[in-house]
């Protein structure tokens, strides 16, 4: 499975596809968590839960049933008033998008485990056809050489492309810029007999 951090910044990364409005740092945060909440059922192994069971490892709750509930009750509990610019249903869906994003990254990886995406209602797993990142060791052990080289996998495959989304209005601005230009803007020409054009 990618790291945490990965998982979250992808799911900030969807996010800022979704908007370029300024959301309450809430949204934000809520988005990471929805998107690194399914790996929660790393803890049945010390309930002696088999990882391959139902309630193992990317069981139910990388399920797509789990996240839809997941994103509904973030939605409820978190966004109870209106926020400027996003209606609950918008808020759901890029929850939605977010703990989607986690099953879906897991059924890239090179592991042995596939993800139960159509739990509980069928216990198959199920993996991607094209699975370049490497399981990321669990726990403390992701500090170590061998979470280090996991992470320069998942830079590649999850952080170059999320940065670019996340930079992409930030890149266009710059690109777009003109001095002393500005889009959609009345510009005012002092000169006599001339009128106010708009750029």
């Amino acid at each position: 499975m990618p790291s945490a951090f990965s998982h979250a910044v992808a799911a900030v990364a969807l996010g800022r596809a979704y908007t370029r409005r300024t959301l309450p740092p809430r949204f934000w945060i809520l988005s990471a968590a929805c998107a690194i909440a399914p790996d929660i059922d790393v803890l049945s192994n010390r309930f002696g839960f088999d990882h391959t069971t139902m309630i193992g490892h990317r069981g139910f709750t990388h399920s797509l049933f789990f996240a839809v509930v997941l994103s509904g009750l973030v939605t409820l509990l978190a966004f109870r008033k209106p926020v400027t610019g996003a209606g609950r249903l918008s808020l759901f869906s890029c929850f939605l998008a977010a703990a989607v994003s986690h099953s879906v990254l897991d059924a890239m990886v090179d592991g042995t485990l596939g993800v139960a995406f159509l739990a509980p209602f069928s216990s198959a797993r199920f993996f991607l056809p094209w699975r370049p990142i490497v399981s990321s060791p669990i726990g403390w052990a992701f500090f170590s050489q061998a979470g280090a080289t996991t992470f320069m996998n998942e830079f590649v495959w999850v952080w170059v492309p999320s940065l670019v989304v996340i930079l992409a209005p930030w890149i266009r601005s710059l690109f777009l810029a003109k001095p002393g230009h500005s889009r959609g803007h009345v510009v005012l020409d002092t000169s006599p007999g001339e009128n106010p054009t708009s750029s």
